[in-house]
């Protein structure tokens, strides 16, 4: 029968029944769809965001409908209206309150009142022997996290906060792999060395001493620069970075905290999870910007102008080498990290390897490093007890080139490849070097392959902590750390090395192996206690400090050597020609060693979350110092007022309103040990010992006092935040060696200088969030240091510094230091032209002419995110400051083009006028504007979607650039780089200059590939 009911219910069923029942299910089934697409039909919402805690409109509010693309942004009043249908949820959101999902339903007006969290305020702030948090800091402390570090190849910690932190200044000593770099915090406070901060890794301030020689050049290429000391730590270890930046911050630290103090806390595992990490990035990197030398035509071209005789086989080889090409490469880094952390309520741990081999551009040169870091922390007892171990261990391998800043007219392998004759070949016919006959002449590429810089260190920093928990409010700890490190340099020059005939005995080899050990001890036992009394919170502790540091070192050197050519000669000392007069041996050894002893407290006192005191002291013992002189007092205050808890401030405009202020003193004891007592030095010419310093039982501690007023403010209920900072530091009894009086035989004598360094600026930092929707994301954040040096006081002569190198500049300073003037400010002649000879017209006296020191420095940071996307966008520059190009005063200058080497087309156009024979003078003609504008990263990530039962939690792949674009009209390769060779002087007893370019390992151009995923 054709009952439509029969077939879908398989029974029976009566055609009047079945009629009504059909019309009723249809009328059912109509009206649902009706409803639902009534339900499903969009419809006006509207309404209000407020803050719950007073009632205000916010602006600004991002309100979504959850699941899709829907999306919009209260007004000025805290007003919205969107369009959703009833079924929707709408996700109002934004930063710094907790987000809430609220379901519209049969509502056409919603209001919600959003929950501040305050989580910028509360974020932990890590300060000296302890923590505190945003809102309670009376001190100028910068605190970055991961999110906020550079990206890309990082080879040391510091550079992970290069250009992110107000008041602190980075210039690299060079652009090789590893190399050191000159730090300074708010302006540099002494004449000689020491200007850098201090660095405390989970608590253990580090000797700041390089762990490995440079490369003594003493063989005729050049001293090669130390390495960076903070090599050994691996980058992906590091949790937090927080500078201490005033003397509030830093005066916990006492006799090593004028420079400003550096907290590097590492990763620790997190109770009830676990995480296994695993990253990898390739990178790849080629130098930004090599020197446009002349092409083979153009040379010979210009050379015939320069009355060469292009026939010649000195001036035409007949070939066309690019040298550059011989030299540089593109270069590849790899880094492998893997990480494993966890715990529970009992135990948390953290363990991790990282693998990291950074090539250089030059060829051969490189950094290795493979570290391993434990962390671990266990309860007792209930609680009463914690017992905790951090500990990172390392291996470095370095290789280098003859790089050296110190070199004269010979040349080293950036200098050869820049002016080294362009017809000539790399090889003779006989397949040795090629070399034009002159005794002097040096092939680029033999320096790279017959001249050998390695050096391996290894190194062990360990920390052992165990903290009693007296009472809730009274807590004892207890620190034994030890920093273990030992460092070797190999260095050797391979028998017939084109160019060192006159620089190595018979040109028959070359060879020293340095050791560097260094071991440093520290014991620290504090207090700490923490209790609330009504309106009141103390904060306060106390402790003791002994830190006792070793450094030795020894050397042996080899010169005669016997063995055929390409042998290692650093590993075959016993292949040379030890008779007659021939002394094919020489060697040495020296030991240091001293004791820090400190007594330390601090209170934070805070009254009705609005009034903070901070007040600090250190005493500081060294055995450094005289017998009249061992002990140093180092107090600071800090104060600080929560405007923002007050009732006449509006809530409405300010989230946050705080006004700080400090004063205190802190102090610089780096410099060498035993300068209080007699020291004496062998005479290695005529036999016994001489002596060597006079004793000063009076020299005393150099100290800074400083003082600073600060602004903190958050406004637009928090989305806007800042602060302003005046600072003001003046350095006295600065330390310093002079000539022994006479009629002592001794060469020195250690004093305080009667003087005073000041550096006084101002600095900002401010952070926006410009979207903060769940779909997309923007916030920004600049930061601004304007910066003054100044001598204000030299009750000594001036003092020179700012060496110059090349042929005719021998002995040659621009950077005497002088009264009333910055440190390192460069003194020069005017440049007046050329005569009717072409040769160069001068003023007759040296004048000042202008500061190292930019005015300005600053850096500005995008961060975007879409989705599974996210985006970071680094910028940075300088203003203001000067650099000098010696690499133009002895390099490319038209006298070189007539000695028969390279030079650019620059070199030639800028010196219209200028005879080939007039030799090159230091003048203002070679001091340039410093001023550039980075882009310094740009790194682009995505987060891969993966299913529920995917092998991991997370899978993220990055993509960042490094010195993508640089602005600048310094006519060298980049303003951002200094010589440290240009010191006077060597050693602990060198005076450091700033600002002097001169034959720079070019700094690259890297793009990198990273994937990280956890399990």
């Amino acid at each position: 029968m054709n009952n439509h009911f029969y077939r879908w219910f398989g029974r029976s069923v009566r055609q009047g029944v079945a009629s009504k029942s059909l019309l009723k299910t249809a009328l059912m089934a109509i009206t649902m769809l009706v409803s639902i697409s009534i339900y499903a039909q969009d419809k006006t919402v509207s309404g209000k965001v407020t803050d719950k805690g007073d009632g205000s409109g916010m602006p600004g509010v991002s309100i979504s409908v959850k699941g899709s693309n829907k999306g919009t942004q209260t007004d000025i009043n805290g007003a919205y209206k969107i369009a959703a249908p009833a079924n929707a949820t709408l996700v109002f959101s934004f930063v710094g309150y907790g987000k809430q999902e609220v379901v519209v339903g049969a509502r056409s007006e919603l209001n919600v009142a959003l929950v501040s969290e305050n989580k910028a305020l509360d974020e932990v702030v890590v300060v000296g022997y302890g923590t505190t948090t945003r809102k309670d800091a009376t001190g100028g402390v910068t605190s970055l996290t991961a999110k906020d570090f550079n990206q890309g190849v990082i080879a040391s910690p510091e550079q992970l906060l290069q250009g992110r932190a107000a008041g602190v200044q980075m210039t690299p000593n060079s652009g090789e792999p590893g190399a050191g770099i000159n730090i300074r915090i708010r302006g540099t406070t002494s004449i000689r060395s020491g200007n850098g901060p201090l660095y405390v890794v989970d608590g253990i301030p580090l000797d700041g001493s390089s762990t490995v020689d440079g490369a003594d050049g003493s063989a005729g290429f050049g001293n090669v620069a130390a390495k960076n000391p903070l090599n050994f730590m691996n980058p992906s270890d590091i949790e937090s970075i927080s500078v201490l930046k005033d003397a509030s911050a830093a005066a916990i630290y006492g006799a090593r905290g004028a420079n400003g103090v550096v907290l590097i806390t590492t990763k620790k595992g997190k109770s009830g999870q676990s995480n296994l990490n695993v990253s990898i990035g390739t990178s790849i990197a080629s130098n930004y910007k090599n020197y446009d030398v002349l092409s083979t035509s153009a040379f010979l071209t210009e050379a015939a102008k320069a009355g060469l005789d292009v026939n010649n086989k000195t001036i035409n080889a007949g070939s066309s080498t690019n040298w550059q090409d011989q030299v540089y490469r593109t270069a590849v880094t790899q880094n492998y990290n893997l990480s494993y952390g966890g715990g529970n309520d009992a135990t948390n741990y953290f363990f991790s390897l990282g693998y990291n081999d950074q090539q250089g551009t030059v060829k051969g040169t490189s950094m290795g490093r493979v570290t391993a870091r434990i962390n671990a922390t266990h309860k007792l007892f209930d609680n009463k007890v914690v017992l905790g171990v951090a500990m990172t261990t390392s291996q470095i391998k370095d290789k280098g080139a003859a790089t050296g800043g110190d070199i004269g007219f010979e040349g080293n392998v950036i200098s050869r490849a820049i002016q080294t004759n362009p017809t000539y070949p790399i090889l003779a016919a006989d397949g040795s070097y090629f070399t034009n006959g002159t005794p002097a002449f040096r092939n680029p590429v033999s320096l790279l392959e017959q001249i050998n810089i390695g050096g391996s260190t290894a190194r062990t920093l360990m920390n052992i902590t165990g903290t009693w928990n007296i009472t809730k409010d009274l807590t004892y700890k207890a620190n034994f750390g030890l920093d273990n490190s030992n460092g070797v340099t190999r260095t050797s020059v391979q028998p017939n090395t084109p160019g060192f005939s006159v620089n190595i005995p018979n040109n028959q080899g070359y060879s020293r192996i340095a050791n560097r050990y260094i071991t440093t001890t520290t014991i620290e036992h504090t207090l700490n206690y923490k209790t609330v009394l009504g309106k009141s919170k103390i904060d306060a502790i106390a402790g003791f400090s002994y830190q006792k540091f070793e450094n030795q070192s020894n050397y042996v050197q080899a010169l005669y050597f016997t063995s055929p050519a390409g042998f290692d000669l650093s590993n075959n000392l016993n292949f040379v020609d030890n008779s007659g007069t021939q002394k094919a041996f020489s060697g040495g050894s020296a030991k240091s060693q001293y004791d820090l002893q400190s007594y330390f407290g601090r209170v934070n006192y805070s009254f009705n979350d609005k009034y903070l005191l901070t007040g600090t002291l250190r005493v500081d013992g060294s055995s450094k110092f005289g017998l009249n002189n061992k002990y140093g007092y180092f107090p600071s205050v800090g104060a600080a007022w929560r405007l923002s808890n007050e009732s006449f401030i509006p809530k409405e405009i300010f989230s946050d309103l705080k006004l700080r202020t400090n004063w205190g003193i802190t102090g610089n004891q780096e410099f060498p040990t035993n300068t209080s007592l007699a020291t004496y030095a062998p005479n290695s010419g005529a036999g016994g010992i001489s002596k060597e310093n006079v004793p000063n039982p009076d020299i005393k501690w150099e100290s800074t006092t400083a003082y600073g007023v600060g602004l903190d403010f958050g406004l637009m209920k928090g989305r806007l935040t800042g602060t302003v900072d005046y600072f003001n530091k003046s350095t006295n009894n600065l330390l310093f060696p002079f000539a022994a009086p006479q009629p002592d035989v001794a060469t020195t004598r250690w004093a305080n200088i009667p003087a005073d360094i000041r550096n006084t600026g101002v600095e900002f930092s401010l952070n926006y969030q410009i979207l903060a929707g769940t779909k997309l994301g923007w916030d920004a954040s600049v930061n601004t240091t304007f910066l003054k040096n100044e001598v204000a006081k030299l009750d000594v002569a001036t003092i020179q510094t700012g060496n110059l190198y090349g042929q005719g500049l021998s002995g040659v300073f621009i950077q005497p230091i002088t009264q009333g003037y910055p440190l390192y400010g460069f003194f020069l002649n005017d440049f007046k032209g050329y005569d009717s000879n072409g040769n160069t017209i001068l003023s007759a006296e040296k004048s000042y002419k202008g500061s190292p020191f930019p005015t300005m420095v600053w850096g500005l940071t995008n961060n975007f995110t879409y989705g599974s996307w996210n985006a970071s966008l680094f910028i940075n520059g300088q203003s203001g400051g000067y650099i000098y190009n010696n690499t133009a005063t002895a390099v490319l200058n038209r006298g070189s083009l007539k000695q028969g080497n390279n030079v650019t087309p620059y070199t030639l156009s800028s010196t219209t006028g200028q005879a080939y024979g007039d030799a090159p003078v230091a003048s203002t003609f070679y001091l340039e504007k410093s001023d550039f504008i980075r882009i310094s990263n740009l790194s682009i990530g995505h987060t891969v979607k993966l299913p529920a039962n995917s092998f991991a939690k997370s899978l993220n792949i990055s993509l960042t650039g490094q010195n993508l674009l640089l602005i600048s009209n310094y006519s060298g390769l980049d303003p951002e780089i200094s010589n440290p060779a240009a010191a006077r002087g060597t050693g602990a007893n060198a005076i450091p200059s700033l600002g002097i370019d001169y034959i720079s390992y070019p700094k690259a151009r890297a793009f990198t590939l990273g994937v990280s995923a956890n399990f």
